[in-house]
């Protein structure tokens, strides 16, 4: 341990030397005492700086002439001292008030982040439902939502609202894997939907965890604590027992919701790896990945569903909601990025813990707001099994810790 010595000094003298009759002069070394005998000292013990020896200033090594006379004019002999470093008070350190409001707003600033990210993503969802209610295209609502996003964030480039991200080849052929996942996570999202409650594909997504676990595990050979494992019980159970009870229960939205989560994360594990010195923003990040994704979604959506459907079934919505139906695409859409970007916002700020944290929390919020807003039949064994797969996620996010 490195021990720093609180006394004034501790001289360790060199004597004189003296004059021999032989012709080479030795310098004769007191011998210096043992560590045990100054025990006695008093003295003051710490690990924070070493001693030091220090020669003090206007005292040198003085050797004998053959005449008796001194080689120089300062005291003969090197003398040292041995000094100690001032105690080091910063062992508890204090914390300003300038610091402790800053700690405070960054608080602050992330429970708006929060607050903000759920209420997108409850406002999306609804609109996303009515669109999907009156316009059952899933392929083209996803695609409208990416070309949302880019334009926005396009013309915040242009006109400097936000900073245009400085990206090159090596940037976007990482991205690509990622926005082939989330690609894929999207439309299936918006496929299950297209044909089931927005709270029964939220309930299935709650289960995400147990994909992420099963695949890190079989494809990366990760390995996790127990209570990890043990959290996947109560996530799978409560899923399976909301599927079986589900009275509006659809196999393509239950299988809708499974591809989804399983695209999700892969999306997650190649973010993971992509983001890694990477200097993007996380508002940029996504802004990038909706880019990249809207050109891998669009020629997939025009060989599903085609102009001719989609042309067929807005002249229907129209004719049925109204003017108004415009406005529920445009909401979605312009949801669907803000929603998103806040997210990656978030994560900026907060651990990934946190983050999975806030996504099981904005889950409840979605799954309660749209059983009230589209009065959605529960049972109450449909209930537990939610607040089962729920409850599982949050152990999952404390377990990881």
């Amino acid at each position: 341990m490195i021990a720093s010595v609180n006394h004034s000094t501790a001289g360790i003298g060199v004597i004189g030397l003296v004059r021999h009759r032989v012709p080479c002069v030795r310098p004769r070394i007191a011998s210096a005492h043992p560590v045990s005998a100054i025990t006695n000292l008093g003295l003051s013990v710490s690990s924070l700086k070493p001693p030091y020896l220090a020669i003090p200033k206007g005292l040198g090594l003085g050797f004998v002439r053959r005449d008796g006379a001194s080689s120089a004019a300062e005291p003969r002999g090197l003398h040292f001292k041995c000094e100690a470093h001032e105690a080091d008070r910063s062992e508890v350190p204090e914390i300003s008030a300038g610091e402790a409001r800053s700690v405070a707003a960054r608080r602050v600033k992330i429970g708006i982040y929060f607050a903000t990210w759920w209420a997108l993503n409850v406002v999306f969802n609804i609109y996303n439902k009515k669109v999907l209610n009156a316009f059952p295209y899933p392929w083209l609502t996803s695609t409208l939502s990416l070309a949302t996003g880019t334009l926005i964030m396009l013309i915040s480039w242009a006109t400097r609202i936000a900073q245009p991200p400085k990206t090159d080849f090596n940037f976007w052929k990482v991205l690509a894997p990622v926005a082939v996942a989330h690609t894929i996570g999207h439309v299936a999202a918006t496929v299950s939907m297209s044909k089931v409650a927005v709270s029964f594909t939220h309930i299935i997504k709650s289960g995400e965890p147990a994909f992420s676990v099963l695949v890190s595990r079989f494809l990366l050979g990760e390995t996790f604590p127990v209570p990890v494992y043990l959290s996947l019980v109560p996530i799978i159970g409560g899923c399976a027992l909301a599927a079986v009870t589900e009275l509006n229960f659809n196999m393509i939205g239950f299988m809708g919701a499974m591809i989804s989560n399983l695209a999700f994360v892969f999306r997650n594990i190649f973010s993971k790896r992509g983001m890694k010195g990477t200097s993007v923003s996380g508002m940029n990040y996504y802004a990038c990945l909706s880019i990249l994704s809207l050109l891998i979604l669009t020629p997939f959506a025009i060989a599903v569903e085609g102009p001719q459907m989609w042309a067929a079934g807005w002249q229907t919505a129209l004719s049925q909601i109204g003017p108004n139906f415009v406005w529920w695409v445009a909401a979605q859409s312009v949801f669907y990025h803000l929603y998103n970007q806040v997210s990656y916002m978030s994560l900026d700020e907060i651990s990934p813990l946190t983050f999975s944290i806030g996504n099981t929390m904005k889950r409840i919020s979605v799954i309660v707001s749209s059983i009230i807003i589209f009065h959605t039949p529960v049972q109450p064994v449909n209930a537990l099994g939610a607040a089962i797969a729920i409850l599982g996620t949050f152990l999952y996010s404390q377990a990881k810790q």
